[in-house]
């Protein structure tokens, strides 16, 4: 059942971002590199549900392949691809290949990681973009949910990796939330007039230090 509440999660997870990007045009505080990797990872996560034959876990793992490699295809269209990126995508791609021509057992471990590796550059782009106003809040609400199911998954059946992967994408989904939730509520502040702030003048009060500067 967690594994069907799982796909429910996830098959639309990249639905929010992909439409706010066609929208608004803005990309401030998304990770290309990020997307590419989710994409990438996910494909793995096919090979590797498909030999444990979960079978249900093989629609959200393709799902997020297509819409998580689509992103990253908009996203380096609007913005070049730096070399390092290049040469860390090269890398991952090699590493994981390797695993999964040596053994199931050994992809999964490699994959324990993926999704550390994966979510690093989201959540640096993010912390480091004063206004990540780019971050479609949906996509990451989702993500929270699926990755929430695999840790009750991957608990009950026993499956390292899962339950790494679980709890590492809880964790960020947390802080990608969080961030979004902080310029949301400087964007609100922005978007009042002053005069319904209270703005002491239009009491006859003498201004704040912070304002008068």
């Amino acid at each position: 059942m967690l594994p069907v509440l799982a796909a429910g999660f996830a098959v639309p997870q990249f639905v929010p971002q992909i439409l706010k990007l066609r929208r608004t045009n803005d990309t401030a505080g998304l990770s290309t590199l990020w997307a590419l990797l989710t994409g990438i990872n996910n494909g793995a996560w096919f090979g590797y549900f498909a030999a444990s034959r979960y079978w249900f876990a093989l629609l959200p793992a393709s799902s997020a392949a297509l819409l998580g490699g689509g992103l990253g295809i908009m996203l380096s269209r609007r913005h070049s691809i730096t070399a390092r990126s290049k040469v860390v995508i090269g890398a991952w791609i090699i590493v994981l290949a390797a695993a999964a021509s040596l053994d199931r057992r050994l992809l999964g471990a490699t994959l324990t990681g993926a999704f550390v590796v994966q979510v690093i550059p989201a959540v640096t782009t993010a912390y480091r973009t004063r206004h990540p106003t780019g971050i479609a809040r949906g996509t990451w609400l989702l993500v929270l949910g699926e990755l929430s199911c695999w840790v009750a998954f991957g608990a009950a059946q026993h499956d390292g990796p899962l339950i790494v992967l679980g709890t590492t994408g809880v964790i960020s989904a947390l802080l990608m939330l969080n961030r979004t939730r902080t310029t949301r509520g400087h964007q609100r502040l922005a978007s009042i007039p002053k005069q319904s702030q209270g703005h002491p003048l239009a009491h006859g009060a003498q201004p704040r230090s912070d304002e008068a500067a």
